[in-house]
């Protein structure tokens, strides 16, 4: 290993540390979460040009008019999914982009799906989660509004991008029991999670949040 190398490598592991401690203090208290994040090497999921920025606690572009999300968005949205579960079981994800949240996810359940419109950001989330041992998290080109009805249903569905309103088809795979979580809005935006009881759906509305929007079709 170069000294280079191995010089990034003990800096990154000291401010991956930081970052941690800056989602403690914003109030992630999800001990499972935080150790899932630790464990992803977020450098490995920003442009090479970004890689010094990548634990800090902001979204960064991707190319194609997307960005990673901002770590306390990705850490608030599974804590939330967790709640009160001990498991995430099956999980679909809605906007794999670079893969960094469905490598987060592979830390929390053996079975992540991620689906991704843009052909060129899907190659890049397979090659970066072969990159740190996560290949086996399922990815397909595909639209994220029609979900993948190919293996639903689903317990958790996790939306990386802002919906005018909930797809009808991310609701008709939510299992029993099953939670989805998705920021709602164009210009204002708030997570919404939603529960599948007995008795049907319970809506609950979390945090103020600011994502690309969800569109449709494959490119």
């Amino acid at each position: 290993m170069s000294g280079a190398v191995a010089g990034f490598g003990m800096t990154s592991q000291r401010t991956r540390t930081r970052m941690i401690e800056r989602l403690r203090e914003q109030g992630i208290a999800d001990e499972e979460v935080l150790a899932a994040i630790a464990a992803v090497p977020r450098h490995v999921f920003v442009e090479e040009a970004l890689a010094s920025r990548a634990y800090e606690d902001t979204a960064l572009p991707l190319g194609f008019s997307q960005t990673i999300s901002q770590p306390y968005v990705v850490a608030r949205m599974i804590e939330a999914l967790r709640a009160g579960r001990q498991q995430l079981g099956k999980t679909l994800e809605i906007g794999a982009g670079c893969g960094y949240q469905a490598a987060v996810l592979a830390q929390l359940t053996d079975e992540v799906y991620a689906v991704e419109r843009i052909g060129p950001l899907l190659a890049k989330a397979r090659a970066n989660l072969r990159a740190i041992g996560k290949s086996e998290v399922r990815l397909k080109h595909a639209d994220g509004q029609l979900g993948l009805a190919e293996a639903a249903p689903f317990d958790t569905i996790i939306v990386a991008a802002a919906a005018a309103r909930v797809p009808p088809p991310l609701l008709q795979q939510l299992a029993e029991n099953g939670r989805l979580i998705l920021p709602l809005g164009a210009s204002a935006q708030q997570l919404v999670l939603i529960e599948r009881g007995r008795e049907g759906l319970v809506e609950s509305r979390l945090d103020t949040v600011r994502f690309v929007p969800l569109l449709s079709g494959v490119q």
